[in-house]
């Protein structure tokens, strides 16, 4: 990733945490209308859940210009994500999930450019939690 796709990422990100609770709920929603069997990998409540995953979302993405810190603690995600039975096929899910949530929220700020930035975005840190959790497996 270049400097203008992580500025791209962090600035729409932004844009998208005022609305935090809402677009979790959207994501949360439309992740479950993709893959119905998704859903037990979820324990307890989700409005609880959807505050983790913006949380994390936002310390991912305020991350990116420093990959070095920011590696371990995804690695170490992945990990925990394969103790829970998460499957490499569900990691695209989540990103179709994810890139629809940001489309819906950002509207007409949500350019190629920026969709390309967070495919990017998403392909490297889902690629580096799989990596990590078919090496703990």
């Amino acid at each position: 990733m270049n400097e203008q796709q992580i500025a791209l990422v962090q600035q729409s990100f932004a844009k998208v945490a005022p609305i935090a609770d809402q677009a979790a709920a959207m994501f949360y929603q439309k992740l479950f209308e993709l893959d119905p069997s998704l859903k037990p990998l979820f324990k307890g409540s989700m409005e609880e859940q959807g505050k983790k995953l913006m949380k994390m979302i936002g310390l991912a993405v305020n991350s990116l210009g420093r990959l070095d810190d920011l590696v371990p603690a995804v690695q170490s995600l992945g990990e925990r994500h394969n103790n829970y039975g998460v499957k490499d096929g569900d990691y695209d899910t989540v990103g179709n999930a994810l890139i629809w949530t940001l489309e819906q929220g950002l509207g007409d700020d949500f350019t190629p450019d920026c969709k390309d930035a967070w495919v990017k975005t998403y392909t490297l840190l889902a690629g580096t939690m799989k990596d990590a959790a078919s090496a703990a497996a």
